[in-house]
């Protein structure tokens, strides 16, 4: 593997920085310790190949049906009912575009966002957009360790404190499968993500929702701008979908395949890679708009249309259901979500640090430090307004998570539609404008958002 790092390092210098359109040649490679370290089988079926490529794409799904999209589909549902399906439908659309990006970006530069904005910009520009990617995280974290004790409350009766302390230890998981290889991580997402739709496959099955208004769900309706308590909820979903360490993380873990350095191999990669993640991001749809139909089923129904804390929903499934196992799946399902996306978001942290100040260090004491630096203000801010103030907290993520989106999102359309940086690979026109739209309207939803929250909406 170092040899390829080394090859690769050596030939992003030959090219240089003006003949490929950057200001510098690319530093280290991205989460180098996983560098191109899964093989590719060469002569072999498309379909041999492709399974290669399966599970980046999951990776990223975790991070769009994490504990933050439950508060606010939880809330959505519970307060208008199926009305917000078509929201998170939308949502969904943009993240399959912005990410086939980003598997672009990498398979044409060999660079993730990090490096790339490192390598474009000038270090005034390029430190700040370093540090709001490090917020994100942070405000990531936040979430997911909110989550993750709150599922261990749920399900142990481990208290809040005590949760938030255990879900550092995820560092350790992912330092343990890493060395035993990457496929093993991604083995342990799959598996906790198919007892998540298992979980709530059955939870579904109990709450028996009106399957003609969920369908009527996911057409457009006016209500949902006309109506400023819709549109304010309907901002806390698309914040919480489209997130910005997901854009960082995409494009450091598409090159942990050995995919070859040709045109042809780069291309069948791409279109493997953004097939992977369209998949995967289809699948997260279903789960985000599952935990909406739940809530809308079981909630919104019976007259509860306050339902917002993920304790006060867990409590309410059983009475509500009628089955005693609806809460536990609740649990176990939150849970799973929450282990899944501290495990992604420390891989995110990572891939941002490295690339954006090009650090070299040991692989577990870059992982240790980038998991410190998220994980410590989100337990020391959980700790402090426990476990009455978590969908306060969950709301304050999303908000936070939204002011850095964009910062993210406009970066990653620029670098994709310039030929110069991405040579023959060059996003075409089309895509261009469409991921051009997508960024204008994440713009000002949310500058809306933050308005909305700056006045106390």
């Amino acid at each position: 593997m170092d040899a390829r790092i080394a090859e690769a390092q050596d030939g992003a210098a030959a090219g240089g920085a003006t003949a490929g359109g950057w200001r510098r040649a690319r530093g280290d490679a991205p989460l180098s310790d996983v560098y191109r370290s899964i093989a590719i089988p060469r002569g072999r079926s498309s379909a041999r190949r492709f399974a290669a490529f399966l599970g980046p794409g999951y990776l990223v799904a975790v991070g769009y049906m994490d504990p933050g999209n439950w508060a606010t589909s939880i809330a959505g549902g519970s307060k208008f009912g199926y009305t917000l399906l078509v929201v998170a439908l939308v949502s969904n659309i943009m993240a399959i575009v912005l990410q086939s990006l980003c598997a672009r970006l990498a398979i044409a530069s060999g660079r993730d966002l990090a490096q790339a904005c490192r390598d474009a910009y000038p270090r005034w520009v390029a430190w700040p957009l370093w540090a709001l990617a490090e917020l994100a995280i942070v405000a990531t974290d936040l979430a997911e360790v909110i989550g993750t004790a709150i599922g261990l409350n749920l399900l142990f009766g481990i208290p809040l404190e005590i949760g938030v302390i255990i879900t550092a230890l995820d560092v350790f998981v992912i330092l343990y499968l890493q060395k035993l290889g990457f496929r093993y991580l991604e083995a342990m997402i799959v598996t906790l993500l198919g007892v998540i739709a298992v979980c709530f496959a059955v939870q579904i099955a109990l709450a028996d929702p009106q399957w003609g208004a969920v369908i009527r769900g996911f057409a457009p309706t006016t209500q949902i701008v006309t109506n400023p308590e819709m549109l304010y909820l309907a901002l806390g979903i698309l914040g919480a979908t489209v997130m910005p360490h997901n854009l960082y993380l995409h494009s450091a873990i598409v090159q942990t395949r050995d995919y070859g350095a040709s045109l042809p191999e780069k291309r069948e990669a791409l279109k493997f890679a953004t097939i992977d993640s369209t998949v995967a991001l289809m699948f997260a749809l279903t789960i985000n708009a599952s935990i909406l139909i739940l809530a809308a089923a079981a909630f919104h129904s019976t007259g509860r249309s306050e339902v917002a804390e993920l304790g006060d929903a867990h409590s309410l499934l059983a009475p509500l259901l009628g089955a005693a196992i609806a809460p536990t799946l609740f649990g176990i399902a939150l849970l799973c979500c929450g282990l899944n996306s501290t495990v992604t978001a420390t891989l995110a942290g990572q891939a941002v640090m490295e690339g954006f100040l090009d650090i070299r260090l040991a692989p577990w004491l870059r992982r240790l430090i980038t998991r410190l630096v998220a994980i410590v203000p989100a337990a020391v801010v959980t700790i402090w307004y426990g476990e009455s103030g978590t969908a306060r907290l969950l709301i304050l993520s999303q908000v936070i998570l939204s002011l850095q989106l964009s910062f993210a999102v406009i970066p990653l359309v620029i670098f994709t539609a310039s030929k110069a940086k991405m040579g023959p690979l060059v996003a075409p026109r089309w895509l261009i404008l469409f991921a051009s739209t997508i960024a204008a309207v994440i713009v000002v939803l949310n500058l809306k958002l933050l308005v909305d929250f700056a006045l106390g909406g």
